[in-house]
């Protein structure tokens, strides 16, 4: 018994010795990368939506997507005519797989400590019973390592939204976009990247 109480009381003594109960050091937060939001208003979504491309994170920019495990559509995107004719796998009906492919593709050639800037203008919207379009002029630049790919974009989007039936969010489920200048569109940068 005596044997028993000495191991115990040895046992208690290390316990305390190591500080066992005490509290740790405070770490410091997480500040990389911006805050995602729940996309209960278009504006969130639009933001979101910015601040995936700036934070180089996929499943942030994933999120932004209709999931058909969470709606009943399924993303979709719509390419710009002339992106087609000069990248052929755009036309195979280019769904969330796809876009996650080129997302990857894409982030991995650009440096860390480079920011993919999306600027978005003349915006417009129109509700309907059950969805929503969403109009609006971009101009992307992505800081690639290889020079031999351009690096600016611009072009017309159009989105039409639903709210995920899961978390009543807004989701892009149709993008289509539009060339409209001399610089490449959106398309040709997931054609690139695909």
């Amino acid at each position: 018994m005596k044997i028993t109480i000495k191991i115990f009381l040895l046992f208690f003594q290390f316990l305390l010795g190591c500080n066992f109960f005490g509290t740790r050091p405070a770490e410091e937060p997480n500040t990389s990368g911006t805050a995602f939001q729940p996309a209960t208003t278009i504006k969130q979504l639009i933001i979101n939506f910015q601040n995936s491309l700036e934070d180089k994170n996929s499943v942030n920019y994933l999120k932004c997507l209709a999931d058909s495990n969470f709606s009943d559509k399924s993303f979709q995107f719509i390419p710009s005519a002339s992106a087609i004719s000069q990248f052929p796998s755009l036309t195979d009906n280019w769904d969330l797989k796809h876009e996650e492919t080129y997302f990857r593709n894409m982030m991995s050639k650009v440096p860390d400590n480079n920011l993919i800037r999306l600027n978005i203008f003349n915006d417009a919207s129109i509700q309907f019973t059950d969805s929503l379009i969403y109009s609006a002029s971009y101009t992307l630049t992505v800081p690639l390592t290889d020079a031999t790919i351009p690096q600016d974009y611009q072009g017309d989007l159009k989105f039409t939204l639903i709210r995920d039936s899961f978390s009543s969010v807004w989701v892009i489920y149709n993008w289509q976009d539009f060339k409209n200048s001399d610089l490449p569109s959106w398309s040709d940068l997931k054609g690139r990247f695909y």
